[in-house]
């Protein structure tokens, strides 16, 4: 316990020192932000499956589960789809804490983010709601790039910067995605989390905290280094600028997937077992692969 609780003071320090992201800037759980919006109260807006080979395709209605599980991280779809064959372990010893807390983000989403989210959709047409999510997406580049050559993935760090070079471009800013349409360069995921697991650190406990994805103390720590590689935080320096910003992208993202994520919560009994599972499985298979 008490090495956890190192690692935990070590996250929340490396969070607070993200090249000042969270307070003056913007973070993005890809598989992907104030801090980052919660698992219960963002719905991922990607609108196309995993471009890797190696991973399992999407299903429409997995993908909304996905979505409470990691924003912007439809690559949960495929762990939900067969989360009983999870293997039972004591990930999760603060369950209690993380309970309350999970319900904490729920009620966020149910009474403010919804609700504008909803107000959103009526005067944003769903076309330029894609068009948002793509320029923000593509300026997530760096540590996409960064992370994928940590992980000596030369061929995904290659894609990542034609895909780059070419939607800022021909696809004005990255609002388009040409390289993926006409050229079937497909993106690589990466992130620092990812990344640590790969050189051998253990996950630690499950971790949920207000207003943050769900996270283990080691995805904790990899997502305070991605927070310092967002350009945003460096073009936007001050605390309201970055937070307009992220609420804006927060609002875009649940306003694309309201109706899959209501449908969501409507067939699942037990959604923080859910997300629990599917984000667990989803990480270690992400680190196998």
């Amino acid at each position: 316990m008490q090495g956890h609780l190192r690692v935990l003071v070590a996250f929340f320090a490396c969070v607070a020192l993200g090249g000042c992201g969270v307070l003056s800037g913007k973070i993005r759980m890809d598989a992907g932000s104030i801090p980052a919006p919660p698992p219960a109260i963002v719905a991922t807006s990607e609108k196309t499956p995993d471009p890797s080979p190696s991973e399992p395709a999407s299903d429409p209605a997995l993908e909304a589960a996905a979505a409470v599980a990691h924003p912007k991280d439809p690559e949960l779809t495929a762990a939900l789809a067969d989360r009983d064959d999870v293997v039972k372990e004591e990930y999760d010893p603060w369950e209690n804490f993380n309970q309350k807390m999970f319900t904490f983000n729920r009620q966020v989403d149910k009474y403010v983010l919804k609700p504008a989210a909803k107000a959103y959709d009526v005067v944003m047409p769903e076309p330029w709601q894609v068009l948002i999510e793509r320029g923000m997406n593509n300026l997530r580049f760096p540590a996409r790039f960064v992370n994928n050559l940590l992980q000596r993935k030369w061929g995904g760090a290659g894609r990542e910067v034609a895909r780059f070079l070419i939607n800022s471009t021909a696809g004005i800013g990255g609002l388009f995605d040409p390289a993926g349409q006409y050229w079937g360069i497909e993106a690589s995921n990466a992130d620092f989390g990812q990344t640590l697991g790969k050189w051998g650190l253990g996950p630690g406990p499950y971790l949920v905290l207000p207003l943050l994805p769900p996270l283990t103390l080691r995805d904790g720590l990899g997502l305070g280094v991605d927070t310092a590689t967002n350009p945003l935080a460096y073009y936007t320096p001050f605390v309201w600028d970055g937070l307009g910003l992220k609420a804006g992208d927060t609002v875009n993202d649940r306003a694309i997937n309201i109706d899959r994520f209501q449908g969501f919560e409507e067939s699942v009994l037990d959604m923080y077992s859910a997300v629990r599972d599917a984000y667990l499985r989803r990480r270690e298979q992400r680190i196998r692969e």
